[in-house]
């Protein structure tokens, strides 16, 4: 049964910008704004899968890691 989305894990990059991973697939790619990291998700799932395999569906899951005091 094919897949009907593929979910991806984005943080901010310590270099700035944004990295995304693909769970349980060998994807990943970055860019500088949210928009361009978007569009790189996109293109990176159309290449890793043959022509009219890809899941329909592109979920992104935003992680933030934040550092406070008590």
């Amino acid at each position: 049964m094919p897949e009907t989305e593929i979910i991806f894990s984005v943080q901010e990059s310590p270099e700035g910008g944004f990295e995304a991973r693909a769970l349980g697939h060998s994807i990943f790619t970055q860019a500088d704004t949210m928009d361009e990291l978007k569009a790189n998700v996109r293109e990176a799932v159309r290449c890793h899968f043959d022509e009219g395999h890809a899941p329909p569906v592109i979920r992104l899951h935003t992680v933030k890691d934040e550092v406070i005091s008590v």
